[in-house]
């Protein structure tokens, strides 16, 4: 047993995300744990804070609120994630060590593949702990239960039949900390002075207690002029490596930026022609999602959970359900002050060192916004069922999924921007800074590893783009962005990625993630330039109430 112990640890740099739940956590007596300084090194501080003087006192009072529903969410991904914070963190001697654990929620690396750095564990379990950690695939599938696939529920053993499994739906097993957010929400709904968010907050903590979001998202949707607004809940389904059914609990809390929301609200307009001129064949774009679009600009003032787990967040778009969806829309929330963060302590250093010096001038902060904007917008496009009857394409792609929709969100979101610049209707930026910006941001969206949606789907862009032409390395190691060659490369990989989705077509997606959702030697030699030179691979927030002055 020791001997495959060895064994396993060896290998654990080569381990992005496991195949099954048949892996857990290992001990292991004779691993020393790993220096954590250049771990902590990765991150770069960054202090989330905008302000608030023009908020009531009942505002503040109800953000004090806001806070507290928001820990709850934060504790209830731990248990997701890893098990019980406290118990989990009080076992970890070295203060360093024990923060850079905070950071990822739990002893494995979320941005280096997932490889443990806490002696004793082995493997991340694929499907975190929504799933019993010696469940096969196998036995799911023979688990008749139409609940096993939703996104609210964990699948357990069941006590008495240990061969046999059982569905628990969240709010029973989450009960004493969803009933207190729900009660929190409720106290903050009686201080809100604006009618649709205090609907919302009333709404959203019935969900809390039955698992049916399917209302509150529709009057989240609604919300026009709320200053103050709030996400939470099991929202994104990342953390669930091992079907990506199940949905992680987070919560955002954000300050609207008036003036930039007012600048970007004439773009939601032209959506319903950009879904009818996609570049695929009709039966891919017949859907048509809901019109009800909101594109506004928030300064974040905290994160909870999922997204606060290593990778930070800076845009959002929500909610997932492509019920709502498809009869009212989504919202997209641009994260400006985070955003505003990533690329200034994070994308431009990349830039400097791996863009060639005469396109450096078109890294900039409008285009890295707008990228970020139409990619959030791009998410609601598309096609979110199945051509074929296999279902929505979330569960036909399974764990594939994520990756596949971070790239058609990327993709799709600078076909936006190219269409309506072409159509003179995008002007804030010249459109070479967001094709040289875009792909200064896959060497920074790469570096989250192979255990992130969103470094697979950039590392699948990066090698269809090597393949297509759309950028040259030239002898100096920086890399030159072909427009034009990029245009017609991002058109034929928009059509790639919507018909794999409209087919649900599980094993090209497959396929295609294993083959080239991997970094290659030639750009992990390039992106090991970046990590010699100090370039932070992402951000970790200084956050709380006292941040804002409100204790």
């Amino acid at each position: 047993m020791l001997k495959k112990l060895v064994v396993i640890m060896s290998v654990l740099a080569l381990v992005a995300v496991t195949s099954s739940c048949e892996t857990s956590s290992t001990k292991s007596e004779n691993k020393e744990p790993e220096k954590t300084t250049y771990k902590m090194a990765k991150y770069a501080d960054f202090t989330l804070t905008t302000d608030i003087s023009h908020l009531s006192k009942n505002q503040k009072d109800m953000l004090l609120l806001l806070f507290e529903a928001a820990n709850l969410a934060d504790e209830i991904f731990w248990l997701q994630n890893v098990g019980e914070k406290e118990a989990f963190l009080a076992s970890i001697e070295d203060a360093e060590l024990r923060r850079y654990a905070e950071i990822n929620y739990g002893p494995w690396d979320e941005l280096n593949n997932l490889t443990p750095f806490i002696e004793g564990y082995g493997p991340k379990p694929a499907g975190a702990e929504f799933y019993p950690h010696n469940m096969t695939k196998e036995q799911f599938e023979r688990f008749d239960n139409p609940d096993k696939t939703s996104l609210y529920t964990l699948i357990r053993e069941n006590e008495d039949e240990k061969d046999k499994l059982e569905v628990v739906w969240y709010h029973e097993a989450y009960k004493n900390r969803t009933d207190k957010m729900a009660q929190l929400l409720e106290e903050a709904s009686g201080l809100a002075e604006d009618p649709g968010f205090a609907n919302y907050l009333k709404l959203r903590a019935e969900a809390l207690r039955t698992d049916d979001y399917f209302d509150s998202d529709m009057a989240w949707l609604g919300m026009k002029d709320n200053l103050v607004d709030l996400v939470i809940g099991p929202i994104e389904n990342y953390t669930d490596g091992l079907f990506g059914y199940k949905a992680a609990h987070e919560a955002y809390i954000l300050i609207k930026d008036v003036a930039w929301s007012q600048k970007l609200a004439k773009y939601a307009a032209f959506l319903p022609q950009m879904q009818a001129e996609l570049p695929v064949e009709p039966k891919y774009k017949m859907e048509k999602p809901g019109s009800d679009v909101d594109l506004n600009a928030y300064d974040v003032v905290f994160y909870a959970g999922d997204c606060n787990m290593a990778g930070k967040t800076i845009a959002i778009n929500l909610p997932n359900d492509e019920r709502v969806q498809l009869q009212k829309g989504t919202r997209k929330l641009q994260l400006k002050n985070a955003m505003q963060a990533k690329f200034d302590k994070i994308l431009v250093p990349i830039a400097d060192l791996l863009i060639t010096p005469d396109q450096r001038q078109h890294i900039t902060f409008p285009a890295f916004f707008s990228n970020t904007m139409f990619h959030e917008v791009a998410h609601g496009m598309g096609i979110k069922n199945t051509i074929n009857g296999k279902g929505p394409a979330r569960k036909a792609l399974k764990e594939k999924y994520s990756a596949i929709e971070e790239g058609k969100a990327d993709i799709l979101g600078l076909y936006l921007v190219t269409k309506l610049h072409d159509m003179g209707e995008f002007t804030d930026t010249d459109l070479m800074d967001n094709y040289v910006t875009f792909m200064a941001s896959i060497f920074r969206s790469v570096r989250f590893g192979a255990s992130s949606a969103h470094g697979m789907a950039n590392m699948l862009r990066f090698n269809y783009f090597l393949e297509k032409g759309a950028f040259t390395r030239n002898e100096d190691g920086t890399y030159s962005v072909d427009m034009e060659k990029m245009k017609i490369a991002a058109t034929d990989l928009i059509q790639k990625i919507l018909k794999m989705q409209g087919d649900g077509d599980y094993e090209a997606a497959k396929k295609w993630v294993e083959t080239d959702g991997i970094v290659k030697p030639q750009l992990q030699a390039d992106l090991d330039r970046v990590n010699d030179a100090g370039v932070p691979v992402d951000i970790v927030f200084i956050q709380g109430p006292e941040v804002l002055g409100l204790k």
